[in-house]
């Protein structure tokens, strides 16, 4: 399975959601690298969930074995749930095995560091997340620092969010406090069955925006599984920003990838063949 073409995006498919792990993790790996070499700092920014999973394992496994430095390395955490408190919205606790900051820790920084000596390591500090009380200072702060070198994105199965963004989303918004659709929140039930029931999904959360992502100097975007089959038809079919599926915006990054899995393919053309007939 090679590099097929559609729309204006390179679309990649490769035989599994592993494949796609190590794809990924090779092409983040050897950026990281260059910028090192440098003396650059390296912005990444992440997605939760499901889908980057095999990509951070698949990060893990071969910095074990490299031990290379990964100091410089500050992961831009695109979103995270908000919960009320006395002094309005703020962040869910980090003890909740569904919260991005828990995320951000156990998937992310403790796999990719625990066979790394302490100096090569990813720091706490460099772990960002958008202040849901000045949500604006965000985009100074990735400004500031020079801009998202990489993002990696994934899509909402239902409805093609991307981070907290709905469909609906302008092209030109920015990070803010966002409230939550009924099918973000049915999907994040889905990747986080700890939730129990939709009602325990909370009903706000701080994102990026549309125009934040689009800023950053690479991305792509990851689709596996059977289940993304609808928003694998619709991306692909897509030339440039469509914002009733958000996960369209691909199409205006400056460089860009969409990489997919057999079984998101096999989806993609079921769902095809069903709108035609």
């Amino acid at each position: 399975m090679g590099v097929q073409s559609q729309a204006k995006t390179p679309l990649r498919i490769l035989p599994s959601a592993a494949a796609i792990g190590e794809h990924v993790a090779e092409n983040v790996l050897e950026r990281i690298a260059r910028a090192k070499n440098a003396g650059k700092r390296f912005l990444l920014g992440c997605p939760t969930g499901r889908t980057p999973k095999p990509i951070f394992a698949e990060m893990a496994r071969r910095l074990a074995e490299s031990r290379e430095d990964i100091s410089h390395v500050t992961l831009v955490m695109m979103d995270e749930y908000l919960v009320s408190t006395s002094h309005g919205l703020d962040y869910a606790s980090a003890t909740y095995a569904w919260s991005c900051h828990h995320f951000a820790q156990r998937e992310i920084a403790q796999r990719l560091n625990a066979n790394l000596p302490r100096a090569h390591r990813l720091w706490d500090e460099s772990i960002w997340f958008p202040d849901p009380q000045h949500p604006a200072a965000y985009e100074k702060q990735i400004a500031d620092a020079g801009g998202i070198d990489y993002f990696l994105l994934a899509s909402g199965a239902s409805d093609g969010h991307v981070a907290f963004n709905p469909p609906g989303s302008s092209r030109d918004s920015r990070t803010r406090v966002i409230p939550l659709s009924e099918d973000t929140r049915r999907d994040n039930l889905q990747t986080f069955p700890t939730f129990g029931t939709l009602d325990n999904v909370p009903r706000h959360g701080v994102s990026v925006g549309i125009a934040t992502i689009l800023e950053s100097k690479e991305a792509a975007m990851i689709v596996w599984g059977a289940s993304k089959g609808l928003t694998l038809s619709r991306i692909a079919a897509a030339a440039s920003y469509e914002p009733d599926w958000p996960a369209t915006l691909i199409h205006e990054c400056a460089r860009r990838e969409i990489i997919c899995d057999a079984d998101a393919h096999g989806a993609r053309a079921r769902v095809a063949g069903t709108s035609a007939s």
